[in-house]
């Protein structure tokens, strides 16, 4: 990409999206184009061809999604699947149909299997079946990818994707029941040390082990990526570090500064068991993360603090 390139970031209100604009402000690109969902709806296909048609884009990051954690997923998978599916293939069918000359297509580690050997490397897609909990937003990600991939197969495109961990960071959704593991557990601790409660129930056993990445890092891969690499397989996005949720919910709970007990519903669901990327293929290309994750969830903190509209969500 040049720098006065026509940038077109599709989400750029949520976590990623907004964290990609800061990253391509930052290095230096000027011509960056953006849309709120009231301006567009990537899910009405006419008005999304409409705006390729009138923008002409010539690079695309496909940060948009329906996201949740595990209750929305649950509740909500119809949901889930056709939004995402819908939003996807709009844009990506755009960009080709409009000669974007690069796009980006941004999905989850939660296309991969639920039971693969772990670390998760790329080549694990589609060798066995998928966690339940998310299966329908992990099969509208893994259409996203493949189309992609066809795109390239068929017409000679240049549209990569990439697969991150479980991300945080500024811009997350504190969501009481629709939110991630991490910016959950900030709500939950902040809410029950300001009301002085003596105990915070989490969900599960605390076992499952997880790998966290900081929202910056993920975009200056994402840039890194869209200047220095080109294939059809996808890449990992991730530390190649993972800690038990356990873990996470203390380290949560100590950053926040709640010092009462914290006790654990086995009722509840525990989610995949472990899901740690080899992050092997990013590495060999020349990029690794940054951020460490105590210093990760502090910046995370700050950013639930400083923003209160975010914080009520």
């Amino acid at each position: 990409m040049e720098k006065d390139s026509k940038i077109y970031v599709a989400g750029h209100r949520g976590m990623v999206g907004s964290a990609i604009v800061r990253e391509l402000k930052r290095l230096g690109y000027a011509n960056i184009v953006t849309r709120s969902h009231a301006e567009l709806d990537l899910t009405d296909q006419r008005a999304v061809d409409e705006f390729f048609a009138q923008e002409k884009p010539e690079y695309v990051f496909l940060a948009a999604a329906k996201v949740g954690g595990i209750v929305a997923n649950s509740e909500h998978p119809a949901d889930f699947m056709y939004e995402n599916m819908m939003l996807e293939m709009n844009v990506i069918h755009a960009a080709w149909r409009n000669g974007v000359k690069k796009l980006e297509f941004l999905g989850s580690s939660c296309i991969y299997p639920r039971m693969a050997s772990q670390p998760m490397p790329e080549s694990c897609l589609l060798t066995s079946e998928l966690e339940k909990t998310n299966e329908a937003y992990a099969l509208a990600k893994i259409s996203g990818l493949k189309y992609c991939e066809y795109l390239n197969r068929q017409y000679g495109t240049d549209y990569i994707s990439v697969m991150p961990t479980n991300l945080y960071g500024p811009n997350d959704n504190y969501h009481p029941e629709h939110s991630h593991v991490l910016p959950a557990l900030i709500r939950r601790f902040h809410e029950a040390k300001e009301e002085g409660l003596s105990e915070v129930v989490c969900w599960g056993d605390g076992s499952p082990l997880r790998e966290f990445l900081y929202v910056d890092d993920l975009a200056n891969l994402c840039v890194f990526l869209m200047n220095n690499y080109s294939g059809d397989e996808t890449v990992n996005a991730g530390t190649g570090k993972e800690l038990t949720i356990k873990e996470l919910t203390e380290l949560v709970a100590s950053i926040v500064g709640y010092e009462g007990k914290i006790l654990w519903d086995t009722t509840r669901p525990n989610g995949t068991p472990r899901k740690l990327l080899d992050v092997s293929k990013a590495t060999k290309l020349g990029w690794t993360y940054k951020t460490e994750l105590p210093e990760g969830i502090r910046l995370s903190y700050e950013d639930f603090l400083n923003n209160p509209m975010r914080a009520e969500r």
